[in-house]
């Protein structure tokens, strides 16, 4: 996506923004957007189980070290639309409502006002979010550096 938000967002870009926001503000934003709620469930919501894999060093052998809880639904609008969604945790309202927002994007024309009115804003938080953890974390940061000798 450009700096001045022209360009509309991929699929998958929405998709993740999504899944990383928090269910109270997307509820908030869903609701004052006043987009329709006529999907019908296909699938869910439900929760479940999703291994989790990791490599040492981000190149060793895969390894299994636990288990995440996820929420997944799926939704279609009466026009055949059909939308995905999964979320970490057991949000089972929050998985509802992105599976609506994702096949609610595949309408055209609604795909702008529904980057508009709550994938910017949810993005936008996010990374304020971030800048903000990243400067504590900077302003703790601890330089450390050698001196030596001139014996050596």
């Amino acid at each position: 996506m450009t700096a001045d938000n022209t360009e509309a967002m991929s699929r998958r870009e929405a998709m993740a923004v999504l899944a990383s926001a928090p269910a109270d503000v997307l509820a908030r934003l869903w609701r004052e957007s006043g987009l329709g709620n006529d999907a019908s469930v296909i699938r869910g919501p439900e929760t479940g189980l999703v291994a989790l894999r990791g490599r040492i060093g981000g190149g060793g052998s895969p390894f299994n070290f636990g288990e995440a809880t996820v929420t997944r639904a799926s939704v279609k609008l009466p026009t055949g639309e059909v939308g995905h969604a999964y979320a970490l945790g057991r949000e089972r309202e929050k998985a509802r409502i992105s599976a609506t927002i994702d096949a609610l994007r595949q309408r055209s024309g609604l795909a702008a006002r529904i980057d508009a009115e709550i994938l910017l804003p949810l993005r936008d938080r996010m990374r304020a979010a971030d800048d903000s953890r990243r400067a504590e974390t900077a302003a703790t940061r601890v330089e450390f550096f050698t001196m030596t000798r001139g014996e050596d």
